[in-house]
């Protein structure tokens, strides 16, 4: 186990840097189920915690505890909440050339992307917008070499190892595989 990297962000808040996703969300797992003293917020992005305080005396305080904090995957880190199901149409303009990256037809890129649970990992880049992680790394693929001025709402894209659902008309720069 490696401790985290431990950096101030302001006078009452700790960004926690970590090695990867699932330490991430392990971490913010149990900030989560176990607040330190005088936390008031905790926010996971792709590789780090952001742990939010009332007072800089807490998080001082707290800046103890988090550096001996168990940043190895949990074991229990199961996804909380019953699945949603969200219908997707697969004839986004960059289906065939995701299909080229990875090594798959158009088809074997529908079923890699349908027969995986993707979890929301964490939130960013535009309100409503999550990032999705699969259950296998299948799907990485690189994102475009020049963004698109404007990605429909509703379009279902992926970047690196994420996939997403465009809450909004946006610029994005993500693979679009359908809507």
């Amino acid at each position: 186990m490696t401790p985290p990297e431990i950096r101030w962000a302001g006078p009452r808040a700790l960004l926690i840097q970590l090695e990867s996703l699932e330490s991430v969300l392990a971490v913010h797992a149990h900030l989560q189920q176990h607040p330190l003293r005088g936390q008031v917020d905790v926010l996971a992005a792709a590789r780090t915690v952001l742990a939010v305080f009332d007072s800089g005396t807490s998080a001082r305080a707290a800046r103890t505890a988090v550096a001996q904090l168990d940043t190895s995957p949990a074991a229990d880190s199961a996804p909380v909440g019953d699945p949603v199901r969200i219908e997707v149409v697969y004839d986004g303009d960059d289906l065939a050339e995701v299909g080229r990256l990875t090594g798959l037809d158009p088809d074997g890129v529908i079923a890699a992307h349908t027969g995986q649970l993707w979890t929301a990992a964490f939130g960013g880049f535009a309100p409503g917008f999550a990032y999705l992680v699969g259950e296998n790394e299948t799907l990485t693929v690189p994102r475009r070499t020049s963004p698109r001025t404007a990605v429909p709402a509703g379009a279902v894209a992926l970047a690196g190892n994420f996939s997403a659902v465009y809450p909004r008309r946006s610029p994005g720069g993500w693979q679009l595989i359908g809507r």
